[in-house]
C-alpha cells in the first residue's frame, strides 16, 4: 500500500513539475466558477470575503512599494482575477441573502452582518447613501482617472518606442552595452508597451465592476422584498429592513476592496519611474522644502485665529508644520556647512628640491580626457564612475571592429576648464570638447520630433544634431515626442568613441603595428616570417594600414592584407600604390560595409566627359592636384549629389574608375567627410550597380 502511495506521489510531482505555483491560476478560476454555481455556507463566505479584503490590501501595498511599473507586471491579470472574484462573491452572497434573509441579519455570515450594522449603524438609508457615494468615488474619480492615465501612457509608450530603440542601437554601436544588455532593454521596452496596453483594457473591468455593484444592490433589494413578502410572509417593513441591510452589507464588503484595488491601479499607472517607491517620492518631494512648509504653517495659523474656526485643530497643524520646517532648515544648513568645510592643507614642500632626472620628463599621452570638477564623479573609481566602464567597452568594441587595440585613455581633472566642460586630446592636442551635466539628460532631435522641450538648448557634441539638456523627470515626455534621450556619461562616451574612430589612423603607431604583427605571428607564423623587413619595411606596412584606416576601412582581415603585400611588395614600394592593391583585395568587404546584403548598389557616378577631363588632368599633373576652376565645379556638383542621396535615404558613395579613386578621395575627404569613394574594380561581379545621380551630367 505504501509503495502505491509513493508511486502516486511521484507521478503527481512529475505531472505538476514540482511547482505548485502553476496551480494558482486554475484553482482561482475553479473557485470563481464554484462560487457562482454551488451554494456556499455562511462560514465559507466569511472566509472568502476576508480573503478578498486581504488580497486588495496586499495589491495596494505591493503597488506602493514598487519602483517601476514593470516591477508589478502581473497587475493587469491580478486586476482581472480580483474583479471576477468579487463578482462571484456577489453571486454567492446574493443566493444566500435571498434564500436565508428572512431568518435575520446574520443569515449571510458575520462579515456581511458587521458591514451592514457596524459601519452604517444598522440604518439602511445611511447604508444606501454611503454605498452610492463609494460607487461614485470609485467609478467617477479613481477608476476613470486611472483608466485615462493608462490610455495616455499606452499611447505615449508606443510613440516613444522608436526613440528608445534608437537610443539602444546608439549605445550598442558605441560599445557602451553588449548584445545581451541590448536584447534585455528591447525586451523591457516591449513589456512596457504590453503592460500599459493591458492596463488600458483592465481598467474597464474595474469600471464595469462598479456599475455592476450598483445594479446588483437594486436587484437584491427588489428581489428580497418579493421573496420576503410573497414566500416567507414578512410584512413590507420587516422585509425591507432585513434584505436592505443584508444587501448594503454585501455591497460594502465588495465595494471597499474594489476601491482599494482601483487606488492601487491609479498608483501603478500614475507614478514616475525612479529609484524610490511612492512613499519615498512623496516624502522627499513634498516635505523636503522648508520654505513651503513654513509658508503653509503661517497660512494655517492665520486661519486658526479667525473667529468661529476650530482653533485647536488649525493651531496644532500650524505648530506641527512649523516644527517640521525648522527641522528641515537646520538640516539643510548642516549639509551646507559640511560642503563648505575646508580641505586639509597639503603637506609642506621639501626644504630642498631634488635634482632633475629623466623621471621628470612627461611623455605626451596618445589619448587623453580632461574633465571639469563637476564631472569628476563620472570618472572617479572610488565613486564607481560609470564613464570608466564605458571607456573600457569603447576600447574593446574598437579592437573588435577596427582591428587593433587603441591606446589607454588617460583621464585627469583640469581646473582650467569650466565645471561641466570636458576636453578630448590626441597626442596632447585638443580634437574635441563639450559640456555634460550629471543629473540631467540630453534630448537629441533626430529630425522628426513632435514638440520642443524646456531646458538648455545645445548641440550633440559627437554629430552636431540639435539637442536640449532636460531634467530627469522629462525623460518619458521627451521619448514620447521622438527625442533620443541619453545621460551625461553616454554623451561623453559617444563623443569619445566618434573621435577615436575618426582618428584611428593617427592612433596606429609603430608600436601598435609591431604588436599586431606579434599577435598574427602567434597564430600563423608562416604568414609574416618573410614579410617584414625582407619584403616590406615596417614603416611601409604602417603607412598602408594608416591609409586604409583614414578611409574608414577596418584592418581586421590582416591575412588578406599581408598576402597582398607579400605578393606585390617586391616590385611595388610606394605605400599609396600598395594601398590601392590592398583595397582591390578587400573590395568585397569594403562594398559589404557600405551596402549590406546582396541588393543593388545605389551610387553617385561621374559623367563620361567629366571623367575623361579628370583622367587627362591626372596624367598631365602626375596626380599632384586639379585646376582651380575644375576643382570648384567638381566640389559644388558633388555636394549637390550627396545632398540628393541623403534626402533619399541612400548612402553617399561615389563610384569612379580605379585610377581616379585615390585622387578624388583625397580631394573630397576634407569637404565631404561622409562621402565614400569606391572604384569599379573594388565592386564584386555579383553586385548590380544603379547610378542614382550624376556629377557633371543628368542621371
Amino acid at each position: 500500500m505504501n509503495t502505491r502511495a509513493n508511486q502516486w506521489l511521484r507521478t503527481s510531482q512529475v505531472l505538476l513539475g514540482g511547482n505548485l505555483k502553476s496551480l494558482a491560476a486554475p484553482v482561482l478560476i475553479i473557485m470563481v466558477l464554484g462560487m457562482m454555481i454551488l451554494p456556499l455556507p455562511p462560514f465559507i463566505l466569511d472566509l472568502l470575503f476576508t480573503f478578498n479584503i486581504a488580497l486588495s490590501v496586499m495589491v495596494l501595498l505591493v503597488s506602493m512599494y514598487t519602483q517601476k511599473p514593470l516591477d508589478f507586471a502581473a497587475f493587469p491579470s491580478v486586476l482581472l482575477f480580483s474583479t471576477l472574484l468579487r463578482l462571484s462573491l456577489n453571486v454567492a452572497s446574493t443566493r444566500i441573502v435571498l434564500l436565508q434573509g428572512h431568518t435575520g441579519p446574520d443569515a449571510a455570515g458575520k462579515v456581511i452582518e458587521a458591514f451592514g450594522h457596524f459601519l452604517v449603524g444598522g440604518n439602511y438609508a445611511v447604508g444606501i447613501v454611503v454605498f452610492v457615494i463609494l460607487v461614485i468615488i470609485n467609478f467617477m474619480v479613481i477608476t476613470k482617472g486611472a483608466g485615462r492615465i493608462a490610455e495616455v501612457g499606452a499611447r505615449f509608450t508606443l510613440d516613444a518606442m522608436p526613440g528608445k530603440q534608437m537610443a539602444i542601437d546608439a549605445d550598442l554601436n558605441a560599445g557602451l552595452i553588449g548584445e545581451e544588455e541590448a536584447r534585455k532593454r528591447r525586451t523591457n521596452i516591449a513589456q512596457e508597451a504590453d503592460f500599459y496596453g493591458s492596463m488600458d483594457g483592465a481598467s474597464k473591468f474595474v469600471r464595469g465592476d462598479a456599475v455592476a455593484g450598483l445594479m446588483i444592490m437594486v436587484i437584491n433589494i427588489v428581489g428580497g422584498l418579493i421573496v420576503g413578502v410573497a414566500q416567507h410572509g414578512l410584512d413590507i417593513g420587516m422585509a425591507a429592513k432585513n434584505y436592505t441591510l443584508l444587501t448594503i452589507g454585501d455591497g460594502l464588503v465588495a465595494q471597499i476592496p474594489a476601491l482599494v484595488i482601483s487606488t492601487a491601479a491609479g498608483v501603478v499607472v500614475s507614478r514616475v519611474a525612479t529609484d524610490e517607491d511612492v512613499g519615498q517620492q512623496v516624502v522627499s518631494q513634498l516635505f523636503s522644502n522648508p520654505r513651503v512648509l513654513g509658508i503653509t504653517a503661517a497660512i494655517i495659523g492665520l486661519m486658526g485665529l479667525i473667529p468661529g474656526m476650530p482653533h485647536v485643530a488649525f493651531l496644532l497643524g500650524a505648530v506641527g508644520l512649523g516644527y517640521l520646517a525648522r527641522w528641515q532648515f537646520q538640516r539643510a544648513e548642516r549639509v551646507k556647512e559640511q560642503a563648505a568645510r575646508p580641505v586639509a592643507p597639503a603637506a609642506a614642500p621639501a626644504a630642498e628640491l631634488a635634482e632633475a632626472s629623466w623621471d621628470d620628463v612627461a611623455l605626451v599621452d596618445p589619448l587623453g580626457l580632461e574633465v571639469g570638477y563637476r564631472l569628476i564623479p563620472l570618472v572617479d573609481r572610488n565613486q564607481d564612475g560609470e564613464l570608466l566602464k564605458r571607456i573600457k567597452g569603447i576600447r574593446k568594441k574598437f579592437a573588435q571592429e577596427i582591428g587593433f587595440l587603441a591606446p589607454v585613455v588617460h583621464i585627469r581633472d583640469n581646473l582650467e576648464l569650466r565645471p561641466n566642460q570636458y576636453r578630448i586630446t590626441l597626442k596632447g592636442v585638443e580634437i574635441g570638447q563639450g559640456d555634460a551635466y550629471p543629473g540631467q539628460l540630453l534630448a537629441i532631435d533626430p529630425g522628426q520630433v513632435a514638440a520642443s522641450l524646456p531646458g538648455t538648448p545645445t548641440r550633440d557634441p559627437a554629430f552636431g544634431l540639435p539637442a536640449t539638456w532636460i531634467d530627469v523627470g522629462l525623460r518619458d515626455q521627451a521619448q514620447a515626442y521622438g527625442y533620443t534621450v541619453v545621460d551625461a556619461g553616454t554623451v561623453v562616451a559617444t563623443h569619445l568613441n566618434h573621435l577615436i574612430n575618426g582618428h584611428s589612423h593617427e592612433l596606429l603607431g609603430r608600436q601598435e603595428v609591431q604588436q599586431l604583427l606579434d599577435r598574427i605571428t602567434k597564430d600563423a607564423p608562416k604568414l609574416t616570417e618573410d614579410l617584414v623587413p625582407k619584403t616590406v619595411p615596417l614603416t611601409t606596412l604602417q603607412k598602408v594600414l594608416q591609409n586604409l584606416l583614414e578611409e574608414n576601412v577596418p584592418i581586421r582581415d590582416m591575412r588578406t592584407i599581408i598576402d597582398t603585400l607579400a605578393e606585390h611588395g617586391a616590385r611595388v614600394q610606394d605605400p599609396h600604390d600598395l594601398t590601392a592593391l590592398v583595397r582591390l583585395s578587400l573590395g568585397r568587404a569594403i562594398t559589404q560595409s557600405l551596402f549590406p546584403g546582396t541588393g543593388e548598389l545605389n551610387v553617385v557616378g561621374l559623367d563620361a566627359n567629366l571623367e575623361r577631363i579628370l583622367t587627362q588632368a591626372l596624367q598631365a599633373g602626375g596626380g599632384t592636384g586639379l585646376e582651380p576652376g575644375l576643382a570648384d565645379t567638381l566640389l559644388r556638383e558633388t555636394e549637390a549629389a550627396v545632398a540628393r542621396q541623403e534626402r533619399q535615404g541612400l548612402p553617399p558613395v561615389l563610384l569612379v574608375q580605379h585610377p581616379l579613386r585615390a585622387l578624388l578621395s583625397r580631394f573630397l575627404r576634407r569637404s565631404l567627410p561622409q562621402l565614400k569613394v569606391l572604384s569599379y574594380a573594388e565592386v564584386p561581379d555579383t553586385r548590380n550597380i544603379k547610378v542614382t545621380a550624376l556629377i557633371g551630367g543628368q542621371a
